[in-house]
């Protein structure tokens, strides 16, 4: 007699073991990964967290959880310092879905992610004036909601970051003696930035840098 074929032998292990080879693991219900997300998020466990909701997200794209999932992978992504990709999971439940009641909580987020990221004076400012612009969107679009308050301190934040980058440049043009650089500079500050702390320090400066251009105008 002919010896079993290597496709019997296959088939036959694979009804004794009942499928076991091919059992999907996402039998998991949406709503138990939905909640063992959350649970996983409530105690600090974000990677775990974001594994869940990511599993929520692309094995049951069409369940009712499936926003709740795009939404905390963006806040699993955030508590994890991972801010590149927050931003875009925000992002994306934003033009997804514009019209949710969570898109001001959202756009607040998004703000942190540049705000939470904002350095010292000395370096530069791309993340305060990130930062700024999605406060200030968030301020006018959505101007009656919690978020938009709490966005005022940071706000105030953004700006005194970028002024005080403006007079560190100004002053390391003013000790290189870049004079009329350094001038731009504190004006800059006087102009843009009127009421964060530093003004009458730039004014200071300003009268520096034009007595300095006079000394070298009178010199030449």
């Amino acid at each position: 007699m002919a010896r079993p074929s290597l496709a019997l032998f296959v088939v036959a292990v694979f009804l004794l073991t009942g499928c076991a080879w091919f059992q999907r693991v996402e039998d998991k219900p949406a709503q138990e990964l939905a909640v063992d997300g959350m649970e996983a998020l409530k105690e600090g466990n974000y990677k775990t967290a974001l594994e869940e909701f990511q599993k929520l997200k692309d094995w049951y794209p069409f369940s009712k959880y499936a926003i709740l999932a795009e939404l905390k992978i963006g806040d699993a992504h955030y508590h994890l310092d991972e801010y590149e990709e927050a931003v875009v999971a925000y992002e994306n439940f934003e033009n997804l879905h514009p019209r949710n009641e969570a898109v001001p909580y959202v756009v607040y987020q998004i703000g942190r992610c540049y705000f939470d990221r904002i350095d010292t004076v000395d370096r530069d400012q791309a993340n305060a004036r990130r930062a700024l612009e999605t406060f200030r969107r968030l301020q006018k679009q959505f101007p009656d909601t919690s978020y938009a308050k709490h966005s005022a301190e940071h706000i105030d934040k953004c700006l005194k970051s970028m002024a005080g980058h403006d007079l560190y440049v100004g002053l390391y043009y003013l000790k290189m003696k870049h004079y009329n650089a350094a001038l731009h500079r504190f004006l800059s500050v006087v102009r843009e930035y009127p009421d964060v702390g530093v003004h009458h320090e730039a004014l200071q400066f300003i009268a520096e840098a034009e007595r300095k251009l006079q000394e070298t105008s009178e010199e030449n």
